[in-house]
């Protein structure tokens, strides 16, 4: 295992031929208590991680921190480029990349970006590009800035977290849906919680981050993605 953090070395030091890793989240409210960053730091700190368990070299480059967060608008400090901009940006990322890089890996951590992952993954292997993505994702977790979110950034960035644990909306997304693709987030949850963040500790945090690295782990270990471009994991053990 061999990571080279492109924030933190100089082009001589880049091994040719590397898988190169993307975090990327968002800028958007997540509640009143959790940073406007959380996505990036988990989309972060799982591609790290991920990266030191593989036996190639790995480049983790930057993290990409605007997506497309619309249905966060309602809420002031959010900061969206939408869809359409973020799929330009990873396509021209991902091409001038794609001259120094085996394969380009997005590590995802908002489910707002999927869309635009989904359609520029699809143009950049139809451009003959090695090109995928995959979800920060655990069992089970809850949906926005709830107990979850909250956990991990107990884990991650604690000096970050308010000490309220808000409760927001804790309807199933699916019931929820409706009402969130017409009036957004705030339409449905004043406080912009979708969850209860009550109880949540940093050592379930390091739980779920744990689940998601492994989660991480096996899908950078398959060789095609599915049709949606998405890394699927597969079986047996992490490397």
């Amino acid at each position: 295992m061999t990571v080279f953090r492109l924030d933190a070395v100089s082009w001589p030091e880049l091994p040719l031929g590397a898988q190169l890793l993307i975090p990327t989240g968002s800028t958007e409210q997540h509640g009143p208590h959790l940073p406007f960053d959380t996505d990036t730091i988990i989309a972060s700190e799982v591609a790290h991680r991920a990266a030191e368990r593989l036996l190639d070299p790995v480049i983790v480059a930057p993290s990409l921190a605007y997506g497309a967060s619309g249905e966060h608008q309602g809420f002031p400090g959010t900061m969206s480029i939408g869809t359409d901009a973020l799929q330009v940006v990873i396509l021209e990322i991902a091409r001038s990349a794609r001259s120094w890089a085996r394969r380009l890996v997005v590590i995802n951590a908002h489910g707002g970006n999927v869309p635009a992952l989904i359609a520029v993954t699809r143009q950049l292997r139809a451009e003959g590009h090695d090109a995928a993505w995959l979800p920060c994702q655990s069992e089970n977790t809850d949906a926005h800035a709830g107990f979850d979110e909250t956990s991990l950034m107990l884990r991650l960035r604690p000096r970050d977290v308010g000490l309220a644990r808000p409760v927001g909306n804790t309807a199933a997304v699916s019931t929820l849906l409706p009402s969130l693709r017409s009036e957004g987030v705030i339409g449905v949850s004043p406080n912009g919680v979708l969850g209860d963040a009550r109880g949540s500790t940093a050592a379930h945090g390091e739980l779920l981050l744990r689940e998601m690295v492994d989660d991480a782990v096996r899908r950078l270990g398959a060789t095609e993605p599915d049709d949606r471009g998405c890394l699927i994991a597969i079986a047996g053990e992490n490397p």
